[in-house]
């Protein structure tokens, strides 16, 4: 694989993880297979193992609580990909703040994101994530 190529990736792999906090943020869940395979497998400290797409959108659905909203930030991007190049595991940590219209956060949680992707004919996907709740904290 080519400098360039490997660039390119680690570039869409980066913005992969940002329209994942955005979909989340702004509760797109019909954009899903924007960010997931169909055969997704997420781990959750809400729900366990998810296994599918569609019962994955149901769960993000499910777990909405009226008028709270949040902000994902993720940093820390790590990203080791296989000789390939069409593999990819990946980690980071993300801040999710929780809130109301015109408050301040209620709660802020840290949490370590741990990934499989692929690469697909429309993109890189996550393919298995694991969700890590490392501390919370209520205001």
């Amino acid at each position: 694989m080519s400098t360039h190529a490997a660039v390119a990736d680690r570039i869409e792999i980066a913005d992969l993880f940002t329209r994942f906090a955005r979909l989340l943020d702004e509760k797109r869940w019909e954009d899903a297979d924007a960010v997931f395979t169909a055969d997704v497998v997420v781990h959750s400290p809400r729900a366990g193992e998810i296994r599918g797409i569609d019962k994955v959108v149901g769960h993000m659905g499910q777990a909405e609580v009226e008028g709270e909203h949040t902000q994902h930030l993720t940093t820390d991007l790590l990203v080791d990909m296989d000789a390939d190049g069409d593999r990819v595991a990946a980690s980071a940590n993300s801040l999710v703040y929780f809130y109301r219209d015109d408050r301040r956060p209620h709660m802020v949680s840290g949490l370590r994101l741990t990934c499989a992707l692929v690469r697909t004919p429309a993109g890189w996907r996550f393919c298995e994530t694991r969700i890590v709740l490392a501390w919370t904290r209520q205001e």
